[in-house]
């Protein structure tokens, strides 16, 4: 008697004897025939439990129903009726701790890799089937399920890195501490993640890993080589899960929630780990840490680990960025199509609206708010945390159930999906016919029932979610979502970057998770790349603007990454909105700027003057400004550097003010040139001094710069260059200097010449200031540098050519004693107001015209300055004028072209209606010459000019849109041909 009640007891143990609740079956006919070849197949393997089984019994039944329904398990049960039998009738409760351990033993036996495999795979098998089984009888519960799959996936994992550690040992790479236990103190640490980390996994699932080893409590053979050692074991560790063979795979296994998956090893040392979670780690990463669990390795040092980065997951505040982030990972999700409605047909259990993940997301955001504050809401499961939100009053206890409840729903229907074939899908089927099978699989009476109950605890969970989240700040704009987390491309994100106007949003995704990965200087603090998140969607909608959005966030890109910090940028986006946008304009309208901006980041923030705003500043103003920056320099080399930046910086900030509207182009021309003035000036005075150290100074002599060309006449562009001229004066002999190393005046003056147009031109580690032109000296090339004042008058006088009366139209002096500047304007007074003949003077200047046109010329109308009637003409109108009149009319004599035409109008010498071609044409082409030249680097093609460039160019020149100046400048070319040909006709 009391032997047969033990053997009843034995007996109610096994699976079949407990089943409480079985998948239906669509059709008798097949399922039957399944049921029969599976005890066939036993009665072949003489497997007598289960060939003996009664067809017409419950278990017979739910055989029939789990054949029918899962293709992976009718193929793995009748491929092994021993173990169908074994599963089948063994201890349900303990027979899963037996595989295990019986697995643990036969992979540490296994001689080499391939036995390895083979013993891993038909434990997975076994277990698996037993798992799936419990589960599609109601044996065992959801939660008993999920830990039954965790198990088993620590059971593989740890085995498997054991018997690596072992082999790596006997060939002599590495000391094990303990033989018999390899993983103890090898330093090897496998941390799992998402639901392997919570003990939640599900039956097709990855498992992510987080390979770390510490060097500290490896023993490497060579410690030199020990990353290489642990990424090769961390390398088999994967080939071992993940590769199919004749007994299947055991779990496919994900690497890519390691700190920066794109830039580092598979295996990453503890200390660079650290190193990344404390200066770079996201926010999702922290979200995603909150799961991590050891579960194999070391064991020991990973805990040691995850309590060591504990003030990185658990923050005592919570801020913009962090909750953004959070949000936005649950926004990402939804941005997969199909997921954004509740539905049922083709619907996500995981990723879908109302599904599993908002779930998780409900508990893990309040975890990372609450965590910090209260230590024991810093559990990995999903069901232990919402009891203890409940338990602690930040939920209702109603909140707990119905989440716990869909929670359990959803996982069990998940499980179901993915037995049917052993697929990694959270999907609903979408084809009527296969909704109803797998509803009656999955033990409903059909597809109604099913969508019933889905639909209840969907919308009941998108609810719960939803009043949560209902207050949070986001990263979407008004054009869409905008989402960033992991290292994957979110689709909406790439949709709404495409309706901002990026062709290639893939690229900007990229860039923009490099940002955030802190792979750049300017986002390596956290604090940096937290503003950094909360300016991107205005950033990227700026930048959408500009005509061409994706070379304009390429030229960010590479700002930012030249940035040696970011931190104060950011901050001053984020506080100064007006400032993304100006940004932005810069970006795509003017790639030249833009490029400028690139190489020399540093010249961005002269916009933090507080005078940014103001009107252009005055020599006066800018005067000191310089001496303060020079007089830290150390030593000449250094002032050179500074005196770059300083001309660069301002130079910038006169381009960015003429974009920003600030100061019109028509304004320009005067400012570069006094930018330039100042900087000559400037250094003229330090190559001096600095000649002098080693050859000393000429006493009783004086040297000046004279300016030529755009910089004499007040009309320079962002890339005109300087003409100069060095005009020296003494008295009697030729003086010899006083220094260590004399040179005599002529040869001094060249020297120094020299030493200033390396000061302007040289390029240093700054780059360089201005180009320099000193052709327009007496003799030209063949000229001396510097010239003495009387040499310079007698060439002027006697042999130089009507061109260079011309140019001398523009001489003025910029730096030198009062005494010789009035001296040098005397002399090229005297020049100009000599009475010449009209003819050749007529003849000469045509003559140049036509040189000019052959080399150089063009019929391009937007080449503003050397296609007929262009600015060419103007200026060789107006320099006629003076060199024709001068000596009537001093008073027109101006170095600036538009007030010596308006001087000639003046005086009586331009007729009015030819002024009034010539000046509005003087002042439309030098506005859009300014513009073209401050925003480009090549030639201009109105088909292709970025929208902010066009929106420029016809606000300088006050036309209605691009095709209306276009016309506009034919037409004043044509007029000012019309002129040029009336009065210089010879």
């Amino acid at each position: 008697m009391a032997k047969t009640a033990e053997k009843t007891r034995k007996a109610e143990k096994t699976l079949l004897s407990r089943l409480s609740e079985s998948p239906n079956v669509v059709d008798k006919t097949d399922a039957g025939a399944f049921l029969d070849d599976l005890l066939a197949a036993a009665k072949e393997e003489k497997c007598r439990k289960l060939a003996k089984i009664d067809r017409k019994g419950a278990p017979a039944d739910f055989l029939k129903g789990v054949l029918e329904g899962s293709p992976w398990l009718r193929g793995l049960l009748e491929a092994d009726p021993a173990m169908a039998e074994r599963v089948l009738f063994a201890d349900t409760d303990s027979y899963l701790a037996v595989l295990s351990a019986t697995a643990r033993a036969d992979i540490r036996a296994a001689e080499d890799r391939a036995a390895a495999m083979v013993a891993l795979r038909r434990y997975k098998n076994e277990a698996a089937a037993l798992v799936a089984l419990a589960d599609l009888g109601g044996v065992w519960s959801v939660d008993r399920v999920i830990a039954a799959m965790t198990e088993i996936a620590d059971t593989a994992v740890s085995s498997a890195v054991d018997w690596l550690l072992a082999a790596a040992a006997e060939k002599g790479d590495l000391a094990l501490a303990d033989t018999a236990d390899p993983s103890r103190d090898s330093g090897y640490i496998v941390l799992a993640m998402g639901k392997h980390g919570a003990a939640e996994l599900n039956f097709s699932s990855d498992i992510d890993l987080i390979v770390l080893y510490d060097p500290a409590r490896a023993h490497a053979a060579d410690p030199e080589e020990i990353e290489a050692l642990f990424v090769r074991i961390t390398r088999d560790l994967v080939k071992l899960m993940l590769e199919f063979t004749a007994d299947g795979y055991v779990f496919r296994t994900d690497l890519r929630l390691r700190p920066d998956p794109g830039a580092t090893p598979i295996a990453i040392s503890l200390e660079a780990a650290l190193e990344y979670y404390e200066s770079m780690g996201q926010n999702w990463e922290r979200a995603a840490l909150i799961k991590a669990r050891p579960c194999a390795g070391d064991i020991a040092a990973g805990k040691a680990f995850l309590r060591e980065i504990a003030p990185f997951v658990w923050r005592k505040y919570m801020d913009f960025a962090a909750l953004a982030d959070v949000h936005a990972m649950k926004r990402q999700i939804h941005a997969h199509k199909g997921h954004s409605a509740v539905a049922v047909r083709g619907h996500n259990l995981k990723l879908g609206r109302g599904g599993i993940r908002e779930i998780e997301f409900f508990v893990q955001t309040q975890q990372l708010v609450i965590g910090g504050r209260h230590p024991e809401l810093r559990t990995r499961r999903t069901l232990d945390a919402l009891d203890l939100l409940a338990e602690g009053g930040w939920i209702k206890p109603k909140v707990r159930d119905d989440l716990a409840d869909a929670y359990r729903f959803l996982r069990r229907l998940e499980h179901r999906l993915q037995l049917v074939a052993d697929e990694q899908t959270q999907t609903m089927p979408a084809d009527a016919d296969d909704l109803e099978r797998f509803a009656r699989f999955a033990a409903f009476k059909g597809e109604t029932e099913m969508a019933e109950a889905l639909t209840a605890e969907l919308r009941t969970v998108q609810r719960h979610y939803a009043n949560l989240f209902e207050d949070a700040p986001t990263l979407s704009t008004d054009t869409g979502s905008l989402v960033f987390t992991g290292d994957e491309d979110d689709p909406e994100t790439l949709e709404t970057l495409m309706r901002m106007g990026f062709t290639n949003p893939k690229e900007v995704t990229a860039a923009v998770r490099a940002w955030h990965f802190g792979r750049i200087a300017a986002s390596r603090s956290a604090r940096a790349r937290e503003r950094l998140t909360e300016i991107t969607p205005a950033l990227l909608e700026a930048l959408g603007t500009t005509a061409n959005p994706d070379a304009a966030f390429l030229a960010f890109d590479r700002f930012v990454s030249s940035l040696p910090a970011g931190m104060q940028l950011f901050s001053l986006l984020w506080s100064n909105p007006h400032l993304l946008h100006l940004l932005a304009e810069i970006l795509g309208t003017a790639p030249r700027l833009a490029d400028l901006l690139s190489r020399r980041p540093r010249v961005f923030a002269a916009v933090l003057e507080p005078d940014f705003f103001d009107a252009l500043p005055s020599r006066e103003m800018l005067e000191p400004r310089l001496e303060a920056t020079l007089a830290e320099a150390d030593g000449y080399e250094d002032a050179l550097d500074r005196a770059r930046i300083f001309g660069q910086e301002q130079a910038f900030l006169i381009g960015v003010r003429v974009l920003s509207g600030t100061v019109s182009a028509a304004d320009a021309g005067g400012a570069f040139a006094r930018l330039a003035e100042l900087l000559v000036d400037r250094l003229h005075h330090l190559a001096a001094e600095e000649l002098a150290r080693t050859n000393g100074r000429i006493k009783k002599a004086a040297v000046a710069v004279v300016a030529m060309g755009k910089l004499g006449g007040a009309e320079m562009t962002a890339t005109s260059d300087l003409d100069l001229i060095l005009l020296y004066d003494y008295r009697g002999e030729e003086p010899t200097s006083d220094g260590r190393r004399p040179l005599p005046a002529s040869q001094y003056y060249i020297r120094l010449t020299q030493r200033l147009v390396a000061a302007l031109s040289a390029p240093t580690g700054e780059g360089t200031l201005y180009e320099v032109d000193m052709r327009l000296r007496p003799s030209g090339r063949s000229g001396p540098l510097a010239v003495h004042i009387d040499g310079f008058a007698s060439y002027q006088t006697d042999e130089a050519w009507t061109w260079e009366h011309m140019a001398l139209t523009r001489a003025r002096v910029i730096s030198g004693p009062d005494k010789l500047a009035r001296r040098i304007g005397d002399v090229v007074g005297k020049v100009l107001t000599v009475k010449r003949g009209m003819k050749d003077l007529r003849a000469d200047i045509v003559d140049m015209r036509d040189r000019i046109q052959k080399e150089k010329g063009s019929d391009d109308v937007w080449e503003i300055k050397t296609v007929r009637g262009g600015l060419i003409d103007v200026e060789f109108i107006a320099q006629f004028l003076q060199l024709a009149y001068g000596h009537k009319h001093p008073e027109i004599l101006s170095q600036n072209t538009a007030a010596a035409l308006a001087a000639a109008r003046q005086a009586g010498v331009l007729k009015k209606g030819d002024a009034a071609v010539l000046e509005p044409a003087c002042q439309l082409y030098h506005a859009v010459t300014q513009i073209l030249r401050l925003c480009l680097t090549g030639p201009f093609d109105p088909a292709q000019a970025p929208r902010g460039l066009s929106r420029l160019l016809c606000k300088a020149a006050d036309a209605p849109d691009l095709s209306r100046l276009e016309v506009d400048l034919r037409d004043t070319q044509a007029k000012v041909k019309a002129v040029f040909d009336k009065l210089l006709a010879v």
